[in-house]
Parts: C-alpha cells; structure tokens; sequence
C-alpha cells in the first residue's frame, strides 16, 4: 500500500512542477516587435551609397529581419505615407530599442539624415 501512495505522490509532485515550468515559459515569452520607418528621400545617391551600407549593418548585427524594403504601397485612408516605407521585425521591444539606441545606429542616421527625411516608430506585436 506504501508503494501506491508513493507512486501517487511523486506523480502529482511531477505535475505541479511541469505546471510551474510551463507558466514560468509563457512569462518569458515576449512579443516580436516591428520597427516602422518611412524615408523621404532627398538624394538617392548618397543614400544608396553613405547611408544604407552602414545603417543595414547595424540592423543585421542587431537582429533584425527585413519584412517589406521600399516596395510599393498603397493608401487606403488618410494621408498617404512616405515614398520609401520599411518594416523590420525584431525578436522583442527591447531588442530593437537596444538597436536605435546603440551608438552605430545613432552614427548611421546622422548620415541619413542628409539624403533623407524619416519618420519612424515601433509596434509590439502579438504572440503566436
């Protein structure tokens, strides 16, 4: 009888602690972010050749991942956005305000800033 109420214990033992494990993995868990940017651009040379080398090296050494580049856009209400338009996904809000604060992304747009105007925020996204 000892045996059973042994087996008993350590199988609701076993449980409560896969409980807590999982609960304490779902707290971890953060949402992606989405840094959007929109540029315009004043001279496309010395974007294309000062500004974008530096800057797209930043985001890769950051961790970010490209999902939309300067492709077209389409205004569906209100005012349209800018002609240039990018969105990079990072893995959490904190990485990609660690990017825009970092120093080399800091540099990198002081360049920027003489080819182009921009204007850009951040979303948190929704867990999966």
């Amino acid at each position: 009888m000892r045996t059973k109420y042994k087996v008993a214990l350590a199988m609701a033992g076993s449980f409560a602690l896969g409980v807590v494990a999982v609960e304490g993995l779902h707290a971890q868990a953060k949402p992606p972010a989405y840094v959007i940017a929109e540029a315009g651009i004043a001279d496309p040379d010395g974007y294309a050749k000062e500004f974008l080398p530096p800057v797209l090296k930043t985001i890769q050494e950051g961790g970010g991942h490209f999902l939309a580049r300067g492709g077209m856009t389409v205004s569906f209400e209100g005012a349209p956005p800018a002609p240039r338009v990018v969105v990079v996904q990072w893995e959490s809000l904190d990485k990609a305000r660690a990017w825009w604060n970092s120093q080399a992304t800091k540099d990198a747009f002081a360049i920027g800033k003489k080819f182009a105007t921009f204007r850009q925020f951040a979303v948190e996204g929704v867990t999966q």
